[in-house]
């Protein structure tokens, strides 16, 4: 038996390897192999060498997994696929409420059937949320300390720094199957397949990955003023924002579209995209 582990170096800030190393050290049956996924030429030539009794590993985190998921679009992917996280927020991990210590899990129903966002003519797969708002500001600022700084970036300070003076909320559109709700002074407007992200936010509590009958959520924190916003901000740790009802609207359906009076950086997966006015996502059935 074969096991090729797949590491990302950036991953929990630049410590990917020497943690994909770490795991690979845990093994002493069979032969274990280590590839950097940024030197991956063909994901197809990869999955046909593999034997039927071969592991493949993904090791990283949040983003490391949306580029895996879209790197390999439209290609049957391994039997034997397997997670282990590396990464500095791992959401997709957190939901899986797997008990401390676990080891490698195999994730490929996760992986199959997930629903897409278009925005900006490109379309992607998701696998946790896309965040727009606030939340994708985080996303940009944090992107910008990373290019001058080695230190882990702290969106909690950042979210907290932009509600109180730099980030402004937005009017929002938001259409959820054909139904149109208008929503002045939004904060956030995330849509989810899973329950958590941004390191642990909880912003739909009720969203279910593996639904038989797959839907996607739509929370907005609107209509309040910056402290009011500031004061119910950490309850989405624990999901319970959503007992705010006069400023937090949470919606699912089958496919969503999201509008904002102006352009606002988007994250998904943790993965940030600039300037964007609207974003559509759809499940895949």
């Amino acid at each position: 038996m074969k096991r090729i582990i797949l590491f990302n170096t950036l991953a929990g800030n630049g410590t990917g390897k020497e943690r994909a190393e770490a795991l690979a050290s845990r093994y002493s049956d069979g032969e274990t192999v280590l590839r950097d996924m940024a030197k991956i030429d063909s994901y197809a030539s990869l999955f046909a060498s593999l034997g039927k009794d071969d592991q493949l590993i993904v090791t990283g985190g949040d983003g490391t997994l949306n580029r895996f998921i879209n790197d390999t679009e439209g290609m049957t992917l391994p039997e034997k696929i397997y997670y282990y996280p590396t990464g500095s927020g791992n959401d997709f991990w957190h939901d899986l409420m797997l008990p401390e210590g676990s080891g490698p899990q195999e994730i490929g129903r996760y992986l199959r059937d997930l629903p897409t966002v278009t925005c900006q003519g490109k379309t992607w797969r998701v696998l946790n949320g896309v965040g727009y708002g606030i939340d994708g500001y985080c996303c940009e600022v944090g992107d910008k300390l990373r290019e001058t700084s080695t230190k882990p970036v702290n969106y909690a300070s950042i979210a907290i720094k932009g509600l109180l003076f730099h980030y402004k909320p937005t009017k929002a559109t938001v259409t959820v199957d054909g139904k149109t709700r208008v929503f002045e002074k939004a904060w956030l407007a995330p849509t989810m397949n899973g329950r958590f992200y941004g390191g642990g936010m909880m912003p739909t509590p009720g969203q279910k990955r593996l639904s038989e009958d797959p839907k996607v959520s739509v929370m907005v924190m609107h209509g309040s003023g910056k402290l009011k916003t500031l004061m119910v901000f950490p309850s989405l740790f624990k999901g319970e924002h959503i007992k705010h009802d006069k400023i937090v609207s949470v919606m699912e359906g089958k496919e969503i579209r999201v509008a904002f009076d102006r352009p606002t950086a988007l994250q998904i997966d943790g993965e940030t995209v600039l300037g964007v006015t609207e974003y559509t996502v759809k499940t895949a059935k």
